[in-house]
């Protein structure tokens, strides 16, 4: 079975993180994140995935090679961002389909049943399946009408769902997850942006367009607060991952890290050579690699990028999201839902002598270069 990964957007909702490293190759769980859709997919058959790449393309390569367990990988790169349909056109003009594709976005954490998908798809006889899940916020997605058959009656993308007063006509949303026929590839113009959502499956309703329901795990990772939701579900278990055991506060802590003297956890992962200091606390975070917490300093609910430096007596509050390289200073504060670039130093906003500074609750920054 082949597989196209949608992996080409910039992801600009994850930013500051994605402002240095593609989404695919992004650290999760100490992971990059494609490799737990890798091994999702190659659990169902997938023996190949064709990987359509547009932002920082060579890096994604460079992280994950041209295989991953039993999956071949190929690339295919767009010039400009050809939408959620272009690509896979692209992938048909270069090197050719099989007769039956998945297509699948390379944003979600999922372990929805494709096997299930696949069989509904045959015994339908259908040009296109989509998979659904159920929501109860319906707001953020596109909604997906169905008969009692599967067939889907309409295709409602957010903007236009969110649009009436009216209550949503259904809680089944567009998982990102599709097996097509080739010859939907074909129904894709060449050399431009082209939507699934907005032109190729409304043009397919009523001629082959089904949908299947799934109640397996499935979260989009797009946001700080989705990717950190991930990783806690990656950690309690409540989706299916091969990452090994977690320790009696669920949280994980890959090799060559120093924590020693340090509280770590509930729920967090460290990355590859961090350092925690004596006294020091992290809970409820992602650190990626070589991030480094000083000792008495606090973070708690957050997301540091590679080689993040958190000063003693620091405090990172619940979502805050530092980019690659930032460094906060010793007592410095960065604030609840804070965004700070990479390379960005975090300052102390009031440097009174210590007999009478308050405490602090506001820092500085400031962009190297």
């Amino acid at each position: 079975m082949q597989a196209l990964i949608l992996a080409g957007g910039q992801g600009t909702r994850l930013r500051p993180l994605t402002l240095t490293t593609p989404k695919p190759a992004l650290p999760l769980a100490g992971r990059p994140f494609l490799t737990f859709m890798l091994d999702w997919l190659a659990g169902h058959g997938v023996d190949e995935a064709i990987l359509s790449c547009g932002f920082l393309a060579e890096e994604v390569a460079a992280v994950l090679g041209d295989r991953h367990g039993t999956v071949r990988l190929r690339y295919v790169t767009e010039p400009e961002p050809l939408g959620t349909a272009g690509p896979l056109r692209l992938a048909l003009d270069q090197d050719g389909l099989e007769e039956q594709v998945l297509v699948v976005n390379g944003d979600v954490l999922t372990d929805i049943d494709l096997g299930a998908q696949l069989d509904f798809h045959r015994r339908a006889g259908a040009l296109a399946t989509l998979a659904l899940v159920a929501v109860e916020d319906t707001s953020a997605y596109g909604l997906v009408p169905t008969a009692p058959d599967g067939e889907v009656e309409g295709f409602l993308e957010k903007v236009d769902a969110g649009a009436s007063a009216d209550p949503a006509p259904t809680d089944r949303v567009n998982a990102g997850a599709y097996v097509l026929e080739r010859s939907v590839a074909e129904l894709v113009p060449p050399g431009r942006a082209v939507s699934f959502e907005r032109e190729i499956f409304p043009s397919l309703v009523g001629k082959g367009l089904f949908g299947h329901l799934d109640e397996g795990y499935w979260i989009d990772i797009g946001t700080p607060e989705r990717y950190l939701e991930a990783t806690r579900d990656l950690l309690t278990g409540a989706v299916k991952s091969s990452l090994p055991p977690r320790d009696a506060t669920g949280s994980l802590v890959h090799p060559g890290c120093r924590t020693e003297g340090a509280e770590v956890g509930p729920l967090s992962v460290l990355g590859e050579s961090c350092v925690v200091e004596p006294r020091a606390r992290v809970a409820r975070s992602a650190l990626h690699r070589r991030v480094t917490v000083g000792a008495r300093a606090a973070v708690d609910g957050a997301v540091l990028a590679d080689g993040v430096s958190v000063g003693e007596g620091a405090h990172v509050e619940p979502g805050a999201v530092l980019g690659k390289g930032a460094t906060v200073a010793p007592q410095a504060r960065v604030e609840a839902g804070a965004r700070i670039e990479p390379g960005t130093e975090v300052r102390l906003a009031d440097r009174r002598p210590a007999a009478d500074a308050a405490p602090v609750r506001v820092a500085e920054s400031r962009r190297d270069g």
